[in-house]
């Protein structure tokens, strides 16, 4: 093999790196490929690779051999401990100027750590969430790079011609920001992604147990969803998935045991909004519903002890089903607020200038949020780069007012038929919170100044002013310091 002839490497041939590979040679990059296994490059060459320009090598140094500098090579490999050794293994072959990017979904303060790690090493780093599977991975996925600035104009070229495109051609790629900006854009997309499927089963139980539909009913009900409001990648396949029968006749869904599985960044999300003080309630409540649906023994035995409501089929099907539908699109709507304060958060502490619109530009296509709904959180950022939350902007708040009753009936609905509704409700209680001027604090911080002398602020004095009150007349005069976890 010439020395200096591919433009990129990869290392990792999973489905996904695979995939990137294959996308890549057909927009005429020439990769070359390395796995710890090296048997895969072989048969990777011999079979999915056949007929391409991709170049297997069995060693570091051959891959390092290869490339045209600055070398860039795209690690695809497992999250966590295996990057980092990947890392060592690499660097020292390497020449001051040369890009590790990293495509996995590695948790953003790693990718911070490893930005300086490489920087004081004189190499530049790259970390890039990959949204869409394998089918977008093939044909065309999000990307959403961060990492070292310095790096991007020798990737950009590359990862934006194997992004997916939208409506008029602009690429589901541009840079997000340093450090780790790139893999947290990636969580909280990920976050969403698990409050967009908790509420698409939520919908669907409220439907199954509430109307008693069934799965060519849901199959119906779905299909005519995706031509509307709720477009998106996910009601597709849920569409799809209710069509899909066994070799039996019964629908597939209905054999699947009701225990899901995680891989984590829903929980680094909510993780996440706990540090930084974030009220992400409905991404919370979809990753609880996960843990609770993992306790299915103790689900059966509680199911013969416990009792709920019941009740016959609701006798409206039109109205229950719009109603639900309704609450669907307002809850997420909810979901991707509560997204967006996060970012916005995160971007304070972390020193980021995210672009907000341009990261809804990067989630309509290519990745598993991908919906129409995101060209109106594009406009709204579009129209004031400075919005402080999305509910406040005209399309969002004209239509929670126009849909509320619709969005309420179907929790109270839910809680009639005894139907789990977690993140339709927190969603729902969020909406009341937020649109409330004066919330109840004003009691719990009497409670804390009580028990605590932990001390409040008035409505009549300047903010900042804190107060202490010997409540008993037992108390002393020394009050607790005031702060914030």
């Amino acid at each position: 093999m010439q020395k200096e002839s591919c433009d990129i490497g990869l290392i990792g041939l999973a489905v996904m790196g695979q995939n990137l590979v294959l996308n890549m040679n057909d927009h005429g990059y020439r990769v070359a490929v390395y796995n710890r296994t090296t048997s895969k490059v072989d048969d990777f060459i011999g079979n999915e690779a056949k007929g391409t320009d991709v170049v297997g090598v069995h060693s570091i140094p051959e891959l390092v051999e290869v490339l045209k500098k600055p070398r860039r090579i795209m690690l695809m490999v497992k999250a966590g401990d295996t990057v980092d050794q990947m890392i060592d293994a690499i660097a020292p072959h390497l020449e001051a100027g040369d890009i590790l990017i990293d495509g996995g979904n590695s948790h953003y303060p790693d990718t911070n750590r490893r930005t300086k790690a490489l920087a004081d090493k004189g190499l530049q780093f790259i970390g890039t969430g990959v949204s869409g599977g394998e089918e977008g991975a093939r044909f065309g996925p999000s990307i959403m790079p961060g990492g070292s600035v310095a790096a991007w104009p020798h990737v950009k070229e590359i990862f934006q011609s194997i992004a997916a495109k939208v409506e008029d051609g602009t690429p589901c790629c541009d840079w997000v920001g340093e450090n780790g900006a790139g893999h947290y854009v990636k969580m909280v997309h990920n976050g969403i992604e698990y409050g967009d499927m908790q509420l698409i089963c939520e919908a669907y139980q409220l439907l199954k147990d509430g109307l008693g539909l069934n799965a060519d009913d849901l199959h119906e009900v779905f299909a005519d969803w995706n031509k509307g409001e709720l477009d998106s990648y996910l009601i597709d396949i849920t569409e799809q998935i209710f069509a899909k029968k066994d070799d039996d006749g019964i629908p597939v869904v209905e054999k699947i045991l009701d225990t899901a599985g995680q891989k984590g960044t829903g929980k680094w999300t909510g993780m996440s909004a706990l540090e930084t003080g974030t009220p992400v309630t409905l991404i919370g409540e979809a990753v609880f519903a996960r843990c609770l649906s993992a306790m299915k023994d103790e689900r059966v035995i509680a199911s013969k002890i416990l009792t709920g409501p019941k009740l016959a089929a609701a006798m409206d099907r039109a109205g229950f089903i719009e109603d639900v539908r309704r609450a669907l699109y307002c809850s997420k709507m909810i979901s991707y607020a509560q997204g967006y304060m996060l970012l916005r958060e995160a971007a304070k502490e972390e020193g980021w200038n995210l672009n907000f619109g341009g990261i809804a530009l990067m989630w309509r296509g290519g990745c598993i949020i991908r919906s129409r709904f995101l060209g109106k959180i594009k406009e709204a950022y579009d129209k004031n780069p400075k919005l402080t939350n999305l509910l406040l902007d005209d399309f969002f708040s004209a239509t929670l007012n126009e849909y509320q009753a619709s969005w309420r009936r179907a929790i109270i609905q839910a809680i009639e038929y005894g139907v789990p509704t977690p993140a339709f409700s927190t969603a729902l209680a969020f909406y009341d919170a937020y649109r409330t001027a004066r919330l109840p604090a004003n009691l719990l911080q009497a409670q804390r100044d009580f028990f605590g002398a932990h001390t409040y602020e008035r409505i009549d004095k300047p903010r900042g002013e804190f107060f202490h009150t010997n409540w008993t007349g037992r108390g002393g005069r020394v009050s607790s310091g005031t702060y914030n976890v």
